[in-house]
């Protein structure tokens, strides 16, 4: 079986990590269960009783749409997760949340020595949506995400370290797999960076 190190630099220490076929195996596993998309089939009692009580207002429709795009949201997340982790990535972080500032990463983890901080973003395809997930990365969203790295940087010590962002982007179709697109270096916003070597300061 074929092996492969990675190191992981987490609080100036080096440490290896084995990452072997397991993650392959993983996203075959997510990707044979999402071969339909990413939305959860409505289950018979659901139908059932929206049957039962008759149509539901507008606003609990829009509660409902706000609900099912969440759902989507962290399928793609665990989705993107295993197609990364696949392709080699590292995690240290999930969902991760600066304290007492608005903002969260993804994911952020090592491509080889490189520190990715990662956003996800997944659009169920439909007629009357046709603007691409990754385009809802605008630069205010860049903004609060590059403030947060900043501060995951500080937490976690890393006084230099090769940082890129990346963006996955999703498309879910019912019916079919997931369309994934792997953006590296997708942003750069304005950071203090090592004149000589071009990482990254604290």
């Amino acid at each position: 079986m074929r092996e492969y190190v990675v190191f992981v630099y987490t609080s100036g220490v080096r440490v290896a990590a084995i990452m072997p076929i397991f993650s392959r195996v993983m996203f075959r596993a997510v990707e044979w269960k999402a071969r339909h998309g990413l939305r959860e089939e409505q289950s018979p009692a659901a139908m059932s009783a929206g049957v039962e009580v008759g149509a539901t207002s507008t606003e609990d429709t829009a509660k409902e749409k706000k609900e099912a795009a969440r759902r989507t949201g962290i399928r793609g997340e665990t989705y993107a997760y295993w197609y990364l982790r696949k392709l080699g990535y590292v995690f240290v972080a999930r969902n991760w949340e600066p304290r007492m500032v608005k903002g969260e990463i993804d994911l952020i983890g090592y491509d080889g020595e490189t520190l990715a901080f990662v956003e996800v973003r997944t659009r169920t395809v439909r007629e009357e949506f046709t603007a691409l997930p990754e385009l809802s990365v605008t630069a205010g969203k860049q903004q609060v995400v590059a403030r947060a790295a900043r501060m995951f940087l500080a937490e976690r010590r890393v006084k230099e370290c090769a940082c890129r962002f990346d963006v996955v982007a999703i498309d879910n179709e019912p019916g079919r797999p997931p369309v994934v697109r792997l953006h590296k270096d997708a942003f750069s916003p304005q950071m203090e960076t090592d004149g000589h070597t071009g990482r990254w300061k604290r």
